[in-house]
């Protein structure tokens, strides 16, 4: 069939968030802190402002050059415009629903909550430093753990001192929090 007698998806929600995105419990905000909240604002910043333009200037330059079937500049920036498009829906829907939370401010600090730095034991004694921020902010490798990241549900609300159970699917973990820090105000 013919590309011309196709529609394409437009607005998709499934298409919207991409491979790399991680769904948030039904109900519930996006808590981030200050830098995530910035990084993304910055990024959706970046890509309204600056490569969508750009992109959309090639495009139309390619356009403008006749058979577009066999015109890789035309075909190139339309995949890539639909790509920054869907970003775009994308970060606009996540920082709609975001909540920045400020950890320095937090006032229970022997107790490990959003934002926290944690360091924690395992079973074999292996030392593990997180801190546990919003879920577009995690970077695992990084020590940076998503507040519904199993470990970060185990750690919510214990003390120094205490062991938490890690429930995993190769079975249940014991995790012994040895320090709990926050930034400063």
């Amino acid at each position: 069939m013919n590309k011309a007698f196709v529609k394409e998806k437009e607005d998709d929600d499934e298409d919207d968030q991409g491979p790399e995105a991680v769904a948030l419990p039904p109900g519930t905000r996006n808590y981030m802190t200050r830098q995530g909240y910035t990084a993304l604002r910055e990024e959706l910043t970046q890509l309204m402002n600056v490569e969508r333009p750009d992109v959309v200037q090639i495009v139309s330059w390619a356009a403008s050059n006749g058979d577009r079937s066999e015109n890789g500049d035309y075909l190139y920036g339309k995949k890539r415009l639909r790509e920054i498009d869907r970003r775009i829906r994308f970060l606009t829907k996540r920082l709609e629903l975001a909540e920045v939370v400020d950890p320095g401010s937090q006032p229970e600090r022997d107790r490990v909550f959003f934002g926290a730095e944690v360091l924690y034991c395992d079973e074999l004694g292996e030392e593990y430093r997180v801190t546990i921020v919003g879920v577009d902010e995690a970077e695992p490798l990084q020590g940076k753990i998503s507040w519904i990241s199993p470990v970060a549900r185990a750690l919510l609300k214990a003390q120094e001192g205490d062991t938490v159970t890690l429930r995993t699917p190769s079975g249940v973990k014991q995790l012994e929090v040895l320090e709990i820090i926050y930034p400063d105000a």
